[in-house]
């Protein structure tokens, strides 16, 4: 008599049929449109990972939307005991493939997982699948301010932590592992069925891991008290001017929580609140209201004009929403005939010598800028031509001493032996998120875009 291994999906239909006896039925789905939706994320943008990654390549075999930590930890050791692969994820609103189940299995949505608290302390508590919208909402009901948020703040705030990186609230805060995160419940893919709490450094091994080491179920961040924010919008008539200015927001008595600056080119596409001219240079900054004034004054004295300051907290959301990759975006979805791809890069050159940045691609190439830490941030956007071309300029980069971080691969990139090393206890089958935490990173993998 010979006996055959049971596949995949045969493992994950019974991993599922248990969970959905234990738990309800309610929390597993195997219905294919959602088992497509929740194949992929914004992968898309890449038009390098459009080819490797599209959606409907790789399906789970279902869906599992829990409600409580408790659940997610009973999940995982079901999935566990019948080496069922797992590939957790929040509303897939930012990474690039990261949240591909490569391997089938049980794509976990987090969303149900939505609780949030404000502490006496100040800080806020959230579960993984709350909408940074509403903690922000909840935090500026006390009077307080989250550090960081992502440019799509509809994003989940485990999938911000769990694979994002930085956001509104950068330039003086940092990225998600500058303190943002106080503390992490996480429930380990090891067969126990349990979860635990981990705080100050010891957050690090999960922080834009994308759920390889465990999966988040639970997070406390940091806030500071709430300030009046405004949305001022400035045009300059070349780029030397508006990088001068945006240079010098670094020297403001309070750092802004953003400020995004475009050329001409990605104007139009822009979905501001104000009318843009689409002759000149665009700088969009979220002030401290008190700022404001010494603002203008610099705009003017650089010959720019101030186009409208907006003291309505909602207008500083939608220029957020302008900001980070998003432009990249609008100028996909305004030039359908055009293939765009992007680059993140960091450091002073788009300041200083941005005709030579621009010089790297052949065509039309645009550098949308930000300000993270002390130095500018910059997605250098081209067209596309192969991905041999696209990543060929990653070296001429760097030889303008730009640090650079290319979007298009979804391996985890940070904290990678420490990853590793917690992995061996927290997921020691490799069943989390197969296919992210590999022992050798292709050579175009860049990890330091540079800018702190």
């Amino acid at each position: 008599m010979t006996s055959t291994t049971p596949t995949t999906p045969e493992r994950a239909a019974r991993a599922a049929t248990e969970i959905a006896a234990r738990f309800g039925p309610e929390l597993v789905s195997t219905e294919p449109e959602l088992l497509l939706k929740t194949s992929s994320d914004w992968s898309r943008m890449s038009p390098i990972l459009q080819e490797k990654v599209p959606a409907g390549r790789y399906l789970p075999d279902a869906v599992v939307r829990p409600r409580s930590a408790a659940e997610v930890a009973g999940v995982l050791r079901i999935a566990y005991e019948h080496d069922v692969p797992v590939t957790p994820r929040g509303s897939g609103t930012g990474n690039y493939g990261q949240a591909t189940p490569f391997d089938g299995g049980l794509v976990l949505d987090l969303r149900g997982l939505d609780t949030i608290r404000v502490n006496d302390s100040g800080t806020v508590t959230a579960g993984a699948g709350a909408k940074i919208t509403a903690i922000d909402a909840a935090a500026r009901a006390v009077g307080r301010d989250i550090w960081i948020y992502p440019s799509t703040k509809g994003s989940t705030i485990g999938g911000f932590v769990g694979g994002g990186s930085a956001g509104t609230g950068t330039v003086e805060h940092g990225s998600t592992s500058d303190g943002f995160v106080l503390s992490l419940t996480v429930a380990p893919m090891d067969g126990s069925g349990t979860t635990f709490t981990v705080s100050g450094p010891d957050v690090m091994p999960y922080v834009h891991v994308y759920g390889v080491t465990g999966v988040i179920v639970e997070l406390e961040i940091a806030t500071d008290p709430a300030r009046d924010w405004v949305a001022v919008y400035a045009a300059f008539e070349d780029w030397a001017s508006m990088a001068g200015v945006h240079r010098a927001l670094l020297d403001l008595p309070v750092l802004p929580r953003l400020a995004s600056a475009d050329p001409p080119a990605l104007v139009p596409s822009l979905p501001a609140a104000v009318a843009l001219d689409p002759a000149q240079h665009s700088l969009r900054i979220i002030a401290e209201a008190s700022t404001a004034t010494e603002i203008e004054a610099l705009v003017v004295a650089a010959g720019g004009v101030v186009v409208a300051s907006l003291a309505d907290y909602a207008e500083t959301d939608k220029l957020s929403s302008m900001s980070y990759n998003h432009p990249v975006y609008f100028l996909q979805k305004a030039h359908p005939d055009r293939t765009w791809f992007h680059m993140e890069t960091g450091g002073l050159a788009h300041w200083e010598r941005p005709d030579d940045v621009r010089a790297v691609y052949d065509g039309d190439v645009h550098l949308h800028l930000e300000l993270m830490g002390s130095a500018p941030l910059a997605m250098v956007v081209a067209d596309y031509v192969s991905e041999e071309e696209a990543l060929a300029g990653i070296p001429r980069l760097e030889a303008l001493g730009l640090g650079v971080h290319s979007p298009h691969q979804w391996y985890v990139d940070r904290h990678v032996d420490l990853a590793r090393e917690v992995a061996r206890t927290t997921d020691p089958k490799r069943l989390l998120n197969p296919g992210k935490l590999v022992d050798a990173p292709p050579v175009d993998t860049r990890v330091n875009i540079g800018v702190r």
